[in-house]
């Protein structure tokens, strides 16, 4: 495929992914959703060889339209450069009770995908860590480590974006006690 057309492609199918995470995970409103990316691996390239803005654009565009539908708050990944630092807005770090950094992430150190978010999100802050409800991995980006204690990983129907590998999951809270514990209310449906 052309480079015009995957870049034409990259916004539809990061939001059919995005609601079918929103509805499988059963992501609430305000909840956090974190988005590791590689924009280099989107176009096929190595992970932080080629990071671009024209990938970083139409995946933000994506995240904000199913986010003005579902409510999530997005989180975004930084490359290892600030050792994985996040780009969220300040009401989010704030709701969560999170504490800011002072770096400002560019595409060279934080990445094309941060550095975008950061540009464009009203009241753009960087943390250090979040533990996120559900999250977005595309291109190997390692986004486990900000995602809360039990990740339930999916098989979303878009298995990639461009050239990049996808992989998704959700958060549930831990399964503690024993034989006897019991995990459901009666009549309500657990999602393990």
């Amino acid at each position: 495929m052309d480079r015009p057309r995957q870049l034409e492609a990259i916004r539809p199918r990061m939001e059919q992914l995005l609601r079918e995470l929103v509805r499988v995970g059963d992501i609430k409103p305000g909840q956090l959703v974190v988005i590791g990316t590689s924009t280099s691996e989107v176009l096929g390239e190595r992970i932080g060889t080629s990071g671009t803005e024209a990938v970083a654009k139409p995946l933000f565009e994506a995240v904000e339209a199913v986010r003005a539908e579902a409510g999530f708050s997005p989180v975004y990944q930084c490359c290892e450069h600030l050792n994985r630092a996040l780009v969220m807005e300040r009401e989010a770090m704030e709701r969560y009770g999170l504490e800011q950094v002072s770096v400002i992430p560019v595409p060279h150190a934080g990445g094309a995908m941060a550095s975008y978010a950061h540009a464009h999100l009203k009241d753009a802050v960087v943390v250090e860590t979040v533990a996120a409800h559900a999250g977005v991995d595309i291109g190997g980006t390692l986004i486990g480590m900000h995602l809360k204690r039990v990740a339930v990983p999916l098989r979303l129907s878009i298995r990639s974006i461009g050239q990049a590998h996808v992989q998704a999951a959700f958060t549930r809270p831990r399964l503690i006690g024993g034989a006897r514990a019991v995990y459901a209310q009666p009549g309500v449906s657990a999602a393990l």
